[in-house]
């Protein structure tokens, strides 16, 4: 499937992922593990966080990196404003410091009443410092343990 994200400098770009929840769904813009809107191979694609793997295509075309704040949906980076928005300089990418952090966000939001209202009120602020954080402190040698925890499934220690 091909979707509209906010990439570097507020530039919409069209990612490419695999599809995870039925065609023509009226749900949330987050995922929650277990909901039936996410199809039998959509949940083990979000799983693995296999979902993600086409966006390799946009790192070929210079749309995004491997290591970066990953992009957002339009309608969440509008929201950035004063010094936050510094985070909007960076090219988006497929794993991040926040994705780390958040790598079970599926099952954290099944855990809550309102998801959405969760994920809006506490997972996006905390990934936009988490992002910022990165921001000041990115370097090649980040970038690789970030790389190495996305892979062996860790936790990036100390850093939030």
């Amino acid at each position: 499937m091909i979707h509209n994200r906010v990439g570097r400098n507020t530039q919409l770009f069209k990612v490419v992922k695999f599809p995870t929840t039925e065609i023509g769904h009226n749900g949330r813009t987050v995922s929650v593990k277990g909901e039936s809107r996410i199809t039998t191979l959509g949940a083990r694609l979000l799983k693995y966080k296999l979902d993600e793997l086409p966006e390799l295509w946009n790192v070929l075309k210079g749309d995004m990196s491997l290591v970066r704040p990953r992009p957002d949906v339009p309608g969440y980076a509008d929201q950035l404003e004063g010094g936050f928005a510094r985070i909007l300089q960076l090219r988006p990418g497929i794993t991040g410091a926040a994705s780390l952090r958040y790598r079970n966000e599926e099952e954290l939001l099944a855990g809550v009443n309102d998801p959405q209202k969760y994920n809006d009120e506490v997972i996006y602020p905390d990934k936009v410092g988490i992002n910022l954080k990165y921001l000041e402190k990115q370097s090649l040698w980040l970038d690789l343990l970030i790389i190495f925890c996305t892979i062996f499934n860790r936790d990036l220690k100390g850093f939030y």
